[in-house]
């Protein structure tokens, strides 16, 4: 595929992201994306694997399930806000794609967030190891702002990756996370999307990042990635306290073990990791 079709995969793609309530039919998609809907369907599923329909449902209900877990929006809002005419119609959709209604899964998911009264032992288990992990090079593109909206940009470092056939040369899809969310702006939150690299130089367009492996807590977290700051909060308010040990003076990363566009929200398979000393 041309450099041409690789932007305009690029360009529908983050449209899709900004927009999660406009138009996404495929007509408008093939508009933005400035070719004929004729080819441009196929276009799009040779680049990201996946039809523009796919791609649009899976990526409305990723934003809708980060929204009941981390907001107090109502549930009929965010419907709207995701681009399903009617709450009926985006229930449906989320249970066939999440396995609970969305009043379930916001009820479930923020059982698992941080909360001022829990005490050391009471946030909800994840099994952690410790393990020597390897060093490792990643290629992918830095991401400013909101870490649950990271997706956009591994939307992006996927779609490249296809176009220019890197995907033999690489290993487990990462990301870094530099900022405590906490403490840092949310618009100012820094990180980074992309995937261990074994070829050789740095593709152009992409950024390269170093991780030094060495003595690694590892927590295994199975289920969406909305519920990840839940996980974060169990590795630092179960484990560690107690552990004995020390974090080193690095930021934690994520490898991800399947691909949420083949795999169920709640098969997915996250190792957040955390450098110690």
């Amino acid at each position: 595929m041309t450099t041409s079709y690789e932007d305009r995969v690029l360009r529908v793609l983050a449209y899709i992201h900004d927009n999660p309530a406009g138009d996404l039919s495929l007509d408008n998609l093939a508009d933005v994306a400035a070719m004929s809907r004729f080819h441009w369907h196929r276009v799009f599923r040779v680049l990201t694997g996946e039809t523009c329909a796919q791609a649009v449902r899976r990526l409305r209900l990723h934003r809708a399930a980060s929204w009941l877990v981390t907001g107090d929006r109502p549930v009929d809002r965010i419907a709207r806000d995701v681009g399903y005419p009617n709450l009926k119609s985006f229930a449906r959709a989320f249970a066939e794609a999440y396995g609970a209604s969305p009043t379930a899964f916001r009820k479930a998911g923020r059982a698992t967030l941080a909360n001022p009264t829990l005490k050391i032992g009471d946030y909800p288990m994840h099994p952690v190891s410790l393990r020597n992990e390897p060093a490792r090079r990643l290629i992918g593109l830095p991401h400013t702002g909101a870490y649950m909206e990271i997706g956009k940009s591994f939307e992006a470092f996927g779609a490249m990756c296809e176009s220019r056939q890197l995907w033999p040369h690489m290993g487990p899809a990462a990301a870094v996370y530099y900022d405590n969310p906490e403490c840092v702006a949310e618009a100012e939150l820094r990180s980074f999307a992309g995937g261990e690299y074994r070829g050789e130089g740095i593709p152009q367009g992409l950024e390269e990042r170093r991780l030094e492996g060495g003595k690694t807590a590892v927590l295994t977290y199975k289920g969406p990635y909305s519920g990840i700051s839940g996980a974060y909060q169990s590795l630092y308010g179960n484990w560690l306290p107690t552990s004995g040990e020390e974090p080193a003076d690095a930021p934690c990363f994520e490898i991800y073990m399947n691909n949420p566009r083949d795999t169920a929200p709640e098969d997915l398979v996250t190792e957040i990791c955390m450098p110690l000393k």
